[in-house]
């Protein structure tokens, strides 16, 4: 068993679409729409591992989380690069990108050697190993 995709609430579908293609070198689907309930969504492939479900729909919350603090429910996306050379150097040019950088490579107390970014709408990424 696998994790087939993971989905995600947004605000801006076509800025966070461009962000996780751009960024992340994912390939976006086709944008699907119901135009009854005006539910849209992309869905992000990337080279190995499970798909991001990038989805927007009227009378959706805004995001709890901030810098600071979490509410229960999505914590992070974790994205490997394969070494720690990677993770500082995807980390860095993301950094000079623009992206907010929340923590700088380095070696996690459970052992991860990752860094923690946000996404355009406050969502943390952990670049790991």
């Amino acid at each position: 068993m696998k994790i087939e995709h993971v989905a995600l609430w947004v605000a801006d579908l076509e800025g966070m679409k461009d962000f996780y293609v751009k960024r992340f070198g994912g390939s976006a689907s086709e944008r699907y729409l119901n135009p009854r309930s005006g539910f849209s969504s992309y869905f992000i492939q990337f080279h190995e591992g499970a798909r991001l479900e990038l989805m927007q729909m009227p009378g959706i919350l805004a995001n709890a989380n901030s810098e600071v603090r979490q509410a229960l429910g999505y914590a992070h996306l974790a994205f490997s690069v394969g070494t720690a050379m990677e993770v500082e150097r995807k980390t860095e040019a993301l950094v000079q990108a623009g992206v907010k950088l929340l923590s700088a490579p380095r070696l996690t107390g459970d052992n991860y050697y990752e860094s923690v970014v946000l996404d355009p709408e406050g969502n943390r990424i952990e670049i790991t190993i």
